[in-house]
């Protein structure tokens, strides 16, 4: 396992890059931030966490998963979370720290990766918090029928989230993980002509009742590639509080949701096992 160590600000913090499953990792410290850390894998960033301050995001895509754990529940109370995909383990650290006494499974395929961050980047001793080093719909398996009361989808391997990860099949076992009035939640990736990100919209609308969509204008628009945060539940959502608050964020973002959010799938059909393919690859420019 190759492993380096380069001086960024002095003593007081140096970058770390070391070998694990998924190719190359980079802790980058922040600049602008004395305990905060960019996650990269093989140059594309992945994560950042602030060790000081657990509920600031920096990520756009971070951010809006997060104004889904701040609603999913009323505030404060704590919640039964599951991360599939953990990175720097960012979002485990965000409810642990707005949802004290929060009950938390994260599955994170890539164990070194794990290893990584554990001993670099330590969780709270308080944080109630298991990560299980294992494929993300194995993981999923394991959850007990109605335990939890958010699923995030975050997994990405090599940039792209693999198939067996986007079918009506794996929402079945989403389904099944979920109390009654949870909610799913994923983050998606795409780009011009956003096939896969309409063909994920169809899958989600085939298994819950309510979805809402939330992403930069010019991704939904097809003028770039982009996340786009995809929210599903079987009793309404928040949409005016959702809008308002993907609106208020640095790079705002806009809220599908009903008829417009149907619209825009434009006859997509779900994706199932025997039909799914990995997520389009990210052009070079999307990390530029």
């Amino acid at each position: 396992m190759a492993k380096s160590r380069k001086s960024r600000r002095g003593a007081t913090a140096a970058s770390v890059a070391e070998t694990v499953d998924g190719g190359l990792a980079e802790l980058i410290p922040d600049p602008d931030r004395a305990r905060a850390w960019t996650l990269l894998l093989d140059g594309a960033p992945q994560s950042h966490v602030d060790l000081d301050d657990p509920g600031f995001l920096s990520f756009e895509y971070q951010r809006r998963l997060g104004h889904v754990i701040d609603l999913v529940a009323p505030p404060g109370r704590p919640v039964r979370a599951v991360h599939l995909g953990g990175g720097a383990l960012t979002l485990a650290r965000y409810v642990a720290a707005t949802r004290p006494r929060s009950t938390q499974q994260v599955v994170e395929r890539d164990a070194p990766l794990v290893e990584l961050v554990r001993r670099e980047l330590p969780l709270d001793r308080t944080a109630r918090i298991r990560v299980r080093s294992t494929d993300a719909r194995e993981g999923l398996a394991k959850v007990p029928d109605g335990w939890a009361d958010l699923v995030v989808a975050d997994v990405f391997s090599g940039a792209r989230t693999p198939a067996h990860l986007t079918s009506t099949e794996f929402l079945d076992e989403v389904r099944r993980a979920l109390a009654p009035g949870g909610w799913y939640a994923a983050n998606l990736a795409d780009g011009p002509p956003l096939t896969h990100l309409r063909g994920q919209i169809a899958t989600a609308a085939a298994r819950f009742a309510e979805l809402a969509l939330v992403a930069d204008p010019t991704v939904l628009r097809g003028r770039r590639f982009g996340n786009a945060v995809l929210v599903a539940a079987d009793q309404p959502l928040p949409i005016p509080e959702l809008t308002r608050r993907a609106a208020s964020d640095p790079h705002p973002g806009r809220v599908e949701h009903g008829r417009a959010l149907r619209d825009f799938t434009g006859g997509a059909t779900p994706v199932t096992d025997t039909s799914a393919v990995d997520s389009p690859a990210p052009p070079a420019s999307a990390f530029t």
